[in-house]
C-alpha cells in the first residue's frame, strides 16, 4: 500500500451539516498483507441498520476534536484502545442521508481480537485490501437520489458481506490513494430512482 499518498493528502472537500460525526478506517498489517476492519450496524440501531461501516458515530459536547470522536466511538464500538490507533491520514469529508457531515481518519491498529458492543455493532469483518480491489468482487450503479441528486453507488462483495452507502464513498477514495486499484470510468449500470439497492 502507498502510505506516503494516505499521509500527504490534503482532504479538498470539507462539508457542513447539521451533525459532526468521525470514523476510523482501521488498517491492519498481517503477514500476508493488509485488511480493513469494519462493523455490521446492528439491526435495532435507527440509522443504517445491518449496514457496513467503518468504526465511529457523532461528535459529543466533551470532544475536543473530530479525531478523539474517531477514537471514542471506537473504543466503545469495538474496544479499540485510543492510544493503539496511529492516525496516518484523513479523506474528505462524507455527506450522509441522516444529515451527518462525516470526516474519516485513516488509522493504523493492531491486529488483535476486538469485541463488537452488541448495543451497537452486530459483527465485527476483517476484509482483506487484495479482495477489496479484485474488480471481481466490485460493481457500481448510477442513479438519481432524493438528497445527492445523480449519484454513483459503490458496492464491494468479499466474504458474504456487501461495503456500500457513505462507507463505499470513503472506501473508494481510500483504495485510490493507497493502492493501484481505480474505480471504472462507467458504472456497471443505470437505475430508476426507485430501484431497489441490490444488498
Amino acid at each position: 500500500m502507498d502510505w506516503e499518498r494516505v499521509v500527504n493528502y490534503g482532504p479538498v472537500e470539507t462539508v457542513e451539516g447539521d451533525r459532526e460525526a468521525a470514523v476510523l478506517v482501521p488498517v491492519i498489517t498481517r503477514a500476508d498483507g493488509e485488511y480493513l476492519l469494519f462493523t455490521k450496524r446492528a439491526d435495532h440501531l435507527g440509522e443504517h441498520p445491518g449496514q457496513m461501516s467503518f468504526p465511529g458515530g457523532g461528535r459529543e459536547p466533551d470532544d475536543d476534536s473530530l479525531e478523539t470522536t474517531a477514537k471514542r466511538e471506537a473504543l466503545e464500538e469495538i474496544g479499540l484502545d485510543p492510544e493503539a490507533a496511529e492516525i496516518v491520514g484523513r479523506l474528505d469529508d462524507i455527506p450522509t442521508v441522516s444529515n451527518y457531515a462525516v470526516r474519516p481518519f485513516v488509522a493504523r491498529i493492531p491486529d488483535a481480537e476486538y469485541v463488537p458492543d452488541e448495543r451497537e455493532v452486530a459483527e465485527i469483518a476483517i476484509l482483506s485490501v487484495a479482495a477489496l480491489t479484485d474488480r471481481r468482487n466490485y460493481e457500481s450503479e448510477r442513479r438519481d437520489h432524493p438528497f445527492y441528486d445523480d449519484i454513483r453507488v459503490h458496492y464491494f462483495r468479499v466474504d458474504g458481506y456487501t461495503v456500500w452507502g457513505a462507507t463505499g464513498r470513503m472506501l473508494v477514495q481510500f483504495l485510490e490513494l493507497a493502492t493501484d486499484w481505480r474505480m471504472p470510468a462507467e458504472p456497471d449500470r443505470v437505475v430508476d430512482p426507485d430501484a431497489e439497492y441490490p444488498v
